[in-house]
Formats: C-alpha cells, structure tokens, sequence
C-alpha cells in the first residue's frame, strides 16, 4: 500500500469499517453506496476497498445476491467484537452518514408512483404516500404524454410531504 493520509490504512481496518457500515444499514446496498458510504477517510483507496469487499464476501461476512451487500450474523458477530478499533471520529462520520441514508431510504419507501398508458391516449399517473402503517394520500392524474407522467411523478416523490400538507391545509381552510 502507498502512503495515504487518514485514519484507516489497513485492509483489516477497511474490511471492519465496511462491517460496521453494514451493520447500521436497514437496507441492502449496492456497490456504488457501499463504496461512498466507506469513502468516508483518505485513507482508503478504491482499489484495496474493492478488494476487501470481495474477501469478505468469500469469507460469508457479507451476502452479495448479484446486485446488493448485506451482512450476515457471522460479519454482525465478527464486526460487533472489532469496531471498537475504527478511530472515533472516523466512527461519528460513518454513523452520521449510514443514518442520513437510512432516514432517505425510509422516507422513499413511503412514497410511490406509477404510470399506465391509456387506452384513449396518454397516461394515469398514481400517487401515494403513507406513514408507514397505512396509505395516508392516493391520487391518479391525467398526464398527456410519458414525459409528463415522469414530471408528474418526479415532482411527486421530490415533494410529497408538502403535497399533503397543502391539501390537508385546503381541506380544513
């Protein structure tokens, strides 16, 4: 390994920071986050990140279905034991940065969308939000073309939450 600046040097210290980031992570991810989300200390390359994810595959710390990680309970036991070596303020960053990701995967998990062509032309969109125990919104709008219907549902998913605000405020105006 070349000299790098940053806490985690170490192929043992990246495959606990990934172990760590894993474990705090109430979705799979997919390669592209768990590298992002593991990025967190110059020290780390991409090169010998890469690599440690391959071995902890092949070792079963991690589950790798094809498109996603997840770790498993011999990665959960094995992490729990050695992430109290991850330099602290390498740790804050990690947790800070897995719980912002959580906190969007929940809220997108709340939200969905889709279109349906129309058999008379153009396409109805469906809406909904919930709040995690039941459908709070549900919608169907006209959209004149597919472009549209991906505005209409775009517009939806960046604003849902204010979407319902301003309908229930009319509601109750």
């Amino acid at each position: 390994m070349e000299n790098r600046f940053g806490f985690i040097r170490e192929k043992l210290d990246i495959k606990i920071l990934i172990l760590f980031i894993l474990k705090r992570l109430t979705v799979p991810v997919d390669f592209d986050k768990l590298s992002e989300l593991t990025m967190c200390d110059d020290g780390i390359s991409y090169f010998d990140f890469a690599e440690c994810v391959d071995e902890l595959v092949n070792t079963d710390h991690i589950y790798f279905d094809g498109d996603t990680y997840v770790i498993t309970d011999k990665g959960e036991r094995n992490g729990s034991v050695t992430e109290s070596s991850i330099p602290y303020s390498v740790r804050l960053k990690t947790e800070k940065s897995t719980a912002a990701f959580n906190a969007e995967m929940a809220r997108n998990a709340m939200i969905s969308t889709g279109k349906e062509m129309k058999r008379g032309g153009g396409f109805s969109v469906s809406l909904a939000l919930s709040d995690g125990i039941d459908e709070i919104l549900s919608m169907h709008l006209y959209a004149a073309n597919e472009k549209q219907a991906d505005e209409i549902e775009n517009g939806f998913r960046k604003n849902a939450e204010s979407i319902y605000n301003a309908i229930i405020n009319k509601i109750f105006e």
